[in-house]
């Protein structure tokens, strides 16, 4: 059963041969035996779920209607919202807190009888690269348990990848689904801006920010969109667009496809990355797609432009984290000062403090203009080169992380971290949609990633793209060792 997609356990469950609790529990059985190594999972919703999988099975013996994701466990990362239960964001700052409303995403998903099962972990706001920056707990890479699962989104990627659970939500403000996805050998999309309703999600950068979802399969990810990728009333960045149909155009042929490479910003790659992404290239120009050259130079500003713009939003998005209508409160405190100080000081950890001051310092009076609306400027100009690059390309090719899977606590520099985003801001910047798809291992079977990018709202482009190679290629299918029953 773990080795089933989600639309295929749907099928099965619909079709009578599987009923919703035995799903649920071969999958907490899972979680219950791998979590405690993995660190995928903060929080599991057993009595909750199972008492869902109760009513559903007794909705489907009644012969009523039952949605898409009827009897499908999701994972959501922990910064996204499920009435009364506790979103932490990783962060000691939120441990006493209870949502008190879902998520547009949770009512989507729970509309079409899908089941949440829990909330993965994630570096502490989503600040990070490899999820160590979690205050509450170590993620691991299935593949390898002593390297990083990718951040900030690596609990959900990593439950993906160990069959923990056939579907996860992460959030993508910089990379935070498509370089997890790589690490973790899993597919992960970071739709169009806008295309998914953020309301629900804890901030991070507005302007960036973006959920999406993991899978085994590219149908469960086409499937998902067309589930979440709906307008919200409550959410003012929520586009006006009628939702997508990609299940139905997941088939069709990719023969006189225009894939643009921007062979200039390929430096820096390890030489198995690179030899991946030429197969992966290869395989698509057996497809009968054209591979041709594009210019996105402009691109190696992205990490520069991005951590202005992140962290300026970040520190005030933040700024609502004061000890008094949020979270904890530091019981040192006597005065008002104290209680904002001494609750910040203790609640917050290194790297969130570190990109609040950044953020403070670039949106201050003196440096403003020198630095913030300067990379506005130059973020417009990111825009500009994509739309120029579109025109002459359906879809652009790159990979998603320079390298594979890097050991824990290996990188010491934040700003050697930092630099792990090279392939994956681009995307957040320009607002458009790309997805990460596996595209082979390393010598010591770490996964690698390949990244395809489209222009604005041509989200079920870029899944056909992906599913032709899916199609044709064996990796998605393969579970890590450790992981396999």
């Amino acid at each position: 059963m773990y080795k089933d997609s989600a639309t295929e356990l749907t099928k099965q469950f619909s079709q009578g041969s599987l009923s919703a609790q035995e799903i649920m529990k071969g999958y907490f059985d899972r979680i219950e035996k791998y979590n405690p190594t993995l660190g995928a999972f903060l929080t599991v919703y057993k009595e909750k779920a199972t008492l869902q999988a109760q009513k559903l099975d007794e909705k489907r013996k009644r012969g009523e209607k039952i949605g898409r994701l009827a009897a499908i466990p999701i994972a959501l990362k922990d910064n996204m919202h499920v009435k009364g239960e506790t979103t932490t964001c990783a962060s000691k700052f939120l441990t006493n807190f209870k949502a008190p409303f879902n998520a547009t995403v949770t009512e989507l998903l729970e509309q079409e009888d899908a089941i949440i099962i829990g909330k993965t972990n994630l570096d502490e706001f989503a600040m990070g690269s490899s999820c160590e920056n979690s205050a509450l707990q170590t993620t691991k890479n299935p593949w390898k348990l002593t390297c990083s699962p990718g951040g900030s989104s690596g609990g959900s990627a990593a439950a993906i990848a160990a069959r923990l659970c056939p579907l996860a939500l992460g959030s993508d403000t910089g990379g935070s689904i498509r370089q997890p996805a790589s690490l973790c050998g899993v597919y992960g999309f970071k739709p169009t801006y806008g295309r998914v309703s953020r309301y629900g999600l804890v901030a991070f950068g507005s302007s960036l920010d973006q959920i999406g979802p993991f899978a085994n399969c590219v149908q469960d990810i086409a499937l998902m969109m067309e589930i979440i990728g709906r307008h919200s009333e409550k959410d003012s960045t929520s586009t006006f667009k009628e939702p997508d149909v990609i299940v139905a155009n997941l088939n069709k042929p990719i023969k006189g496809m225009k894939i643009g490479v921007p062979w200039q910003f390929l430096e820096g790659l390890s030489q198995e990355v690179r030899h991946s992404f030429d197969e992966t290239l290869k395989i698509y120009k057996d497809l009968g797609a054209e591979i041709v050259e594009v210019d996105l130079s402009i691109l190696k500003y992205s990490i520069a432009i991005y951590y202005i713009l992140a962290t300026a939003e970040a520190s005030t998005n933040l700024s609502r984290f004061d000890g008094i209508r949020y979270g904890n409160r530091s019981t040192k405190a006597v005065t008002l000062d104290e209680v904002y100080d001494f609750s910040r000081q203790e609640g917050f950890g290194a790297e969130v403090k570190r990109r609040i001051m950044l953020g403070t310092f670039v949106l201050s009076s003196g440096y403003q203009e020198a630095y913030y609306r300067k990379a506005q400027k130059v973020r417009t100009l990111v825009l500009q080169k994509y739309k120029e690059a579109f025109s002459k390309c359906d879809l652009i090719a790159t990979p998603v992380t320079p390298t594979a899977a890097f050991e824990i606590g290996s990188i010491k520099d934040p700003l050697e971290m930092y630099l792990a985003d090279i392939y994956t801001i681009g995307a957040n910047l320009g607002g458009v949609p790309a997805l990460s798809i596996p595209a082979g291992f390393t010598a010591d079977a770490r996964p690698i990633g390949f990244q395809l990018t489209g222009p604005q709202m041509k989200d079920a482009l870029v899944c056909q793209a992906a599913f032709a190679h899916e199609l044709v290629t064996d990796y998605y299918k393969k579970i890590p060792q450790g992981f396999q029953e």
